[in-house]
């Protein structure tokens, strides 16, 4: 993408660098702010992922240097989903009844955020009622992938996936309730984490479907690093997150996990045994697991495949009550299973590359291996770590999936033509064990770019 006024020696700073200028004083925030503000245009010139400019944002940072408080987020631009309360603006959820309808208060999060500094400057783009994983919706249109306009950004935080990814915006925040921050960071090559549920506030952020119980919604920060997702949690986790919400286990950063250098013990799989990963998505996790062991972590594999192919089909076939009754019973028998392998963390396949635009909602059986984090309620984030070469492509050729049936030949197609496009592997934890999900999305990310010499 061209520039015009744009200073990119401030685009090309990491989080932790521009929190440290910024501080320093040899940044303004209103300089950071006007950059980002640019270069986000430029994005969604391209990618129409903006929905909606912040005009308090301006305001805000006047307020900033008249106050002196420096926050852990002190003048940083963040964008976020358009379903998060902000006062004043609408959270339409891509849907027409909720336009002009402004919001009477900013959420918890939003709040927690400026009183550590930070700026929200844009709301992003969703797909219509955020229960999609491809961005588009009637009131502003879809939003498309930054490595191929002709493939989607992921859903359903799908805007934000797309800006951060094309540099408009340095973090973000989604919202998550089957894979909607995951899908997006996914397919956009970038990092994006779901927390244990109730980890961080809830309240101020507009669902679609109101009531929703048995996959429980998080929300969440999306970035170009793993870093930046563990500065931006370290500075959420405080006492005015704790004070603003009570329902909020007062629980700080744990920040001698995250740092941590030992050893983990890792269990991976390449497919939950109920949908079969296409061929660079095994590679990706073949060669992550490789770089792992290599590292001296000891790496095993899972048995935890079956259970999702029963989980999944009896989401079909029962009422809302049992199934209420049987998540319970899955999530018992897969902590169960979790503690008798004695396992740190879990390394499985995302999904990726990014699809063709019409094709995410044919292929709702795809989700089913970031959907079920959801209903076990386990952190779970997304580290980029490869792209589609020309060899997988021609191993695609031969996908099947596991009955070659209409699913299996639509996600063919959907994925078909990849070559170039980013490839993620998912990293789990644990319930509230948040901080060591981190540390190891850190060191698979570290493993990867020390591959790459970067």
């Amino acid at each position: 993408m061209g520039n015009s006024g744009v200073d990119e020696s401030i685009l090309h700073l990491t989080l932790r660098e521009l929190c440290k200028q910024l501080k320093e004083g040899s940044l303004t925030p209103a300089s950071v702010l006007y950059s980002y503000m640019e270069k986000a245009l430029e994005v969604t010139k391209e990618l129409n992922c903006i929905t909606d400019y912040l005009s308090e944002s301006q305001a805000q940072v006047k307020e900033l240097g008249e106050s002196g408080i420096r926050g852990m987020l002190y003048g940083i631009p963040i964008s976020i989903k358009d379903n998060l309360f902000y006062k004043g603006h609408d959270s339409t959820c891509g849907l027409s009844r909720f336009i002009n309808k402004p919001e009477e208060e900013d959420s918890i999060i939003v709040q927690v955020l400026k009183k550590q500094g930070a700026i929200p400057f844009v709301k992003t783009n969703v797909p219509q009622s955020l229960l999609s994983y491809e961005c588009s919706n009637p009131i502003f249109g879809s939003t498309a992938n930054p490595y191929n306009g002709n493939r989607t950004s992921g859903g359903s935080s799908g805007g934000e996936g797309a800006l951060i990814a094309g540099g408009g915006s340095i973090l973000g925040f989604g919202s998550d309730i089957g894979g909607s921050i995951r899908f997006p960071a996914s397919f956009c090559g970038i990092c994006g984490f779901k927390p244990t549920a109730n980890r961080l506030s809830k309240k101020g952020i507009k669902a679609s479907v109101a009531g929703q119980k048995t996959l429980e919604v998080m929300i969440g920060p999306m970035a170009r690093d793993v870093d930046s997702l563990a500065l931006c949690m370290k500075a959420l986790l405080c006492e005015d997150m704790f004070r603003l919400d009570p329902t909020v286990p007062p629980i700080p950063f744990k920040d001698e996990i995250y740092s941590n250098t030992k050893m983990l013990r890792i269990g991976y799989f390449e497919s939950d045994g109920y949908w079969i990963p296409n061929p660079s998505m095994r590679r990706a996790i073949r060669e992550t697991k490789q770089l792992l062991e290599e590292a001296g972590h000891t790496v095993s594999l899972s048995v935890f495949q079956e259970n999702c192919k029963d989980w999944v089909e009896r989401k079909v076939i029962i009422n809302d009550t049992e199934f209420l009754y049987f998540g319970q019973v899955y999530s018992d028998e897969y902590m169960n299973q979790w503690k008798k392998q004695d396992l740190d963390v879990l390394l499985c396949p995302s999904l990726g590359p990014a699809f063709k635009f019409g094709y995410a909602g044919k292929l709702i059986a795809a989700a089913s291996g970031m959907s079920i984090f959801n209903l076990l309620n386990y952190p779970a984030g997304i580290v980029p770590v490869s792209k589609v070469s020309e060899q997988d492509e021609e191993e695609l050729k031969h996908y099947t999936g596991y009955n070659n049936d209409f699913w299996d030949r639509t996600f063919k197609k959907a994925v078909m033509g990849g070559v170039g496009l980013p490839l993620a592997v998912q990293c789990v934890a644990l319930p509230w064990q948040d901080e060591l999900c981190l540390y190891f999305m850190r060191e698979v990310e570290r493993l990867v770019c020390a591959k790459k010499g970067i």
